[in-house]
């Protein structure tokens, strides 16, 4: 049986909207990077996960590996960013620069983010 709304093995889960997109300014509110701000790169919604630009740096080793015409390309240790969980992030307001919710407001037929204490558009 899968654990924590997990897919069982075989079956894809569905993901959950995430109210925090790609280019968004954030701040951590949680873990070792508590207080940092950056911008989102990039968005996992299958696994609730973002990662932002300069939080949460990670050494990885990295294999040499010969391609390309060139072939020399180096191996080592390499400094990158993990993902973090969606939940550890909060959106700047951009008229308070301080942490805030994201919401939704309806004009018509358009859905438009907003910050929700002081409902500006996003």
């Amino acid at each position: 049986m899968a654990r924590n709304g997990a897919a069982r093995k075989g079956q894809s889960a569905k993901a959950r909207p995430m109210k925090i997109k790609k280019g968004d300014r954030v701040v951590v509110i949680a873990g070792k990077d508590r207080g940092r701000e950056g911008t989102v790169i990039m968005t996992d919604p299958a696994r609730q996960r973002v990662l932002v630009q300069g939080v949460s740096m990670i050494k990885k080793n990295t294999k040499v590996d010969y391609t390309g015409q060139q072939g020399a390309r180096e191996g080592g240790i390499v400094h990158q960013e993990a993902l973090i969980h969606v939940s550890n992030v909060a959106l700047i307001d951009p008229e308070t620069k301080k942490p805030a919710r994201a919401g939704y407001r309806f004009d018509g037929e358009d859905k438009i983010r907003v910050a929700r204490p002081g409902g500006k558009d996003v």
